[in-house]
Order: structure tokens, then sequence, then C-alpha cells
């Protein structure tokens, strides 16, 4: 498929999760098969207020393009000039965020606050298409709520203002991530639109995969909280599409690559904050194995790279 001029050369995208989704684990997502990657969401204001935190945030590495950086806010100005700012860091796209459920980004009036009103969407689309000479999408939500289920509208105003394509959670801002992914109103969203439309939600394994493409005809699927601990979800979604058989990741590679992720994390961050962002990715790797429990517990403690390896010598013992 292509958005744009870009090409997206694959099957399976990785999706922007604020606070798990940096460069560490985006370029490992990407060296596991996903073809498409999005930033952490990136505030606007932050950007117009000059905040450090919130353009480094921005910085793209060379192994993970294709890759957009994502932009938040609820003002047309404002968002313009932080996709302008964006364009420094060479992202080959300008993401903006209609669909985050969270409360302090929602409640503020952004992320998936935007659909309760679709005029404000299509001015800020217009205006941050402007802006910028690279193409620009937009992820939203299947509405804010069941009494406001307007991702068709939403997503049509947003194609006649200029997005190059549509990303779709199939879930409402109220939903959160409860109960199950709605694929009909994926493939209303992808039957209403010229654009490519990519599918988002409770894609586990392969077969949601291909469950997702079949049924809503979407042009690319995107991972998200499947991803956590797990990258191999990416290449055996490839292997699904290939022919290729699904790979089972021993217990030895899962502690080999979360190594190398979190290792990545502390020099990316320094050791003392990375290490505390790694408390919410380490867990994930000891899923499915005995005494995974503990393990996790523990993992709530590391606080340096010393720690990371005595907690893998740990595992090895209580597994094998």
């Amino acid at each position: 498929m292509k958005i744009g001029n870009v090409n997206i050369d694959g099957y399976v995208a990785l999706a922007p999760m604020a606070g798990v989704a940096d460069k560490a684990f985006r370029e490992l997502c990407m060296e596991f098969g996903a073809c498409y990657c999005v930033s952490e969401m990136v505030s606007s204001k932050g950007i117009s207020y000059k905040s450090e935190k919130s353009a480094k945030l921005m910085e793209l590495s060379e192994k993970e393009h294709p890759c957009a950086v994502q932009i938040f806010g609820n003002e047309p100005k404002t968002m313009a000039e932080a996709a302008k700012f964006a364009l420094q860091y060479n992202p080959e796209i300008i993401d903006i965020n209609m669909g985050c459920p969270a409360p302090k980004i929602s409640g503020n009036g952004a992320g998936s606050a935007l659909m309760k009103d679709p005029v404000l969407c299509g001015e800020i689309v217009k205006e941050v298409v402007k802006a910028v000479n690279i193409p620009v999408t937009v992820k939203i939500r299947k509405g804010f709520d069941d009494d406001n289920i307007n991702a068709v509208e939403v997503a049509c105003i947003c194609e006649e203002n200029g997005a190059s394509a549509l990303t779709i959670h199939g879930r409402t801002r109220a939903q959160y991530y409860s109960g199950k992914v709605d694929l009909d109103i994926i493939k209303e969203v992808k039957n209403a639109l010229s654009i490519p439309v990519i599918g988002n939600g409770d894609i586990l394994t392969s077969d949601d995969a291909k469950r997702m493409y079949e049924y809503t005809k979407c042009d690319l699927v995107m991972v998200g909280r499947g991803s956590l601990g797990n990258p191999w979800v990416f290449s055996n979604i490839n292997a699904c599409f290939s022919g290729d058989k699904p790979h089972t990741p021993t217990f030895e590679e899962k502690m080999q690559v979360m190594k190398k992720h979190i290792e990545k994390l502390a020099e990316n961050k320094g050791e003392y904050v990375g290490m505390k962002e790694a408390r919410a990715h380490i867990p994930h790797y000891f899923k499915g194995f005995s005494g995974a429990a503990k393990l996790r517990n523990d993992a709530c403690r590391v606080s340096t790279l010393n720690d990371l390896y005595e907690l893998i010598e740990k595992a090895k013992r209580s597994v094998v």
C-alpha cells in the first residue's frame, strides 16, 4: 500500500503507545518485521511551549523507517506548527491523534474527545496538511461512546480535508480497552473511504490479523498491546501471509531479546530512567512461563542493568 507517496511494504504496523512505543521498542519491532511504526504521541502545546521533553519524543533513528510522528491537541494552528516542527526529525508521515482515551488527554478536549466535534476534526486536518509537505494521517476510534458512534462521519471529513490514510481502533472511548473490537465499524469505514484504512484492536496473533484483513478488507493492520514482550507477533503475521510456519520463541530466546531491548532502552535514556521504564516491559516477556507471577513481581523492583541480569539468571533457574 501507499500512504501518499510513501510505500508501506508489508502486512503489519506497530501502533503508537504512550510510555511504551519509544525508540528502543520501535527499533525492535521493525527488526522483527513491522513494516511501519508511529511515535509516541507528542503534545502540540508542549512543542509551542518549547518543551524539550516533547521534542525528544519526536526523535527517530535510522532503523525505524518508514515512521510517523504523532501529534495531539485541539487547536488547528498549534497542531500545524507542531507538525512543521516535527519535519526536522525526518518522519515520512505526520499522524494526528483523535483516538487516545486517556482522561488527561480526552478530558482536555484532545484525543478521542475530538470525535465529538467533527467540524473541528476537519479544521485540524486541513491546517496540518497545509503546513507540511509530507502525508498526513489520522487515528480515530469507533466513536466517543455508544450514543455517539460516528467513525464513518469523522473519517470522511478527514479524507475531505486532505488525510492520506486513516487508522481506526474498533472501540469507543468509553470502552477504553474493554470488550471486543468491532470489526464491522472498521469495515464500514473502509467501504466509505478511497484512502487506505488501517485496522487496529485485539490483534494478538496471526489468526487475529488474518481475520481482520479478510472481514474488513482493510489495507494494513496495526498491533499495539499484542506486541508487548512479543515482537515475534510481527514475524508470525508476516509468516502467515507468506505461507511460512509461525515461530514460538523459547524461553532462552525471550530472555535474549528482552536483554537486548532493555539495554537499548537504558542506552537511550540513561540507566536510571531507562530501568524505571523497563519495569513496564519486563513482565510481558515472562508471560506464559512457570513462576511468571513471582518474576513479574521481582521485575517491578529492577533499578540497574545488573538487577536485570540477576533477574534473568533467576528466571532461568525457575523455568528450566
